[in-house]
């Protein structure tokens, strides 16, 4: 399963980004997606996550009320809509396959990588 983020970029704070993380098989329709962010020097954080059928999802306090965790079944894609970006939000952002169903806020309970996309915050 190859997995591929887009949708990063560079923004001002307070502005927004829509994530995209596109499967290369559906088979992970049946499998919990995550996302995670990751800066130099600091150990991989996650952010957010979705079960399979999109209910039950899992967020990291730093994003709760910002970030936004959806998928599309129909189009092996996950999506991580982010709202009133920080500064602190800045990071390599990773979307994950999960090893079941359920969702997971560790990245051992995932299986899949995707490249990463670069999110950028300016002050």
């Amino acid at each position: 399963v190859q997995l591929q983020a887009s949708g990063g970029g560079l923004v001002q704070g307070g502005g927004s980004l829509r994530l995209s993380c596109a499967a290369s098989r559906r088979t992970v329709s049946n499998n919990a997606m995550g996302w995670f962010r990751q800066v130099p020097g600091k150990e991989r954080e996650f952010v957010a996550a979705i079960s399979w059928n999109g209910g039950n999802i899992l967020y990291a306090d730093s994003v709760k009320g910002r970030f936004t965790i959806s998928r599309d079944n129909a189009k092996s894609t996950v999506y991580l809509q982010m709202n009133s970006l920080k500064f602190d939000d800045t990071g390599v952002y990773y979307c994950a396959a999960g090893l079941r169903p359920v969702p997971a806020s560790t990245s051992t309970g995932y299986i899949y990588w995707g490249q990463g996309t670069q999110v950028t915050v300016s002050s």
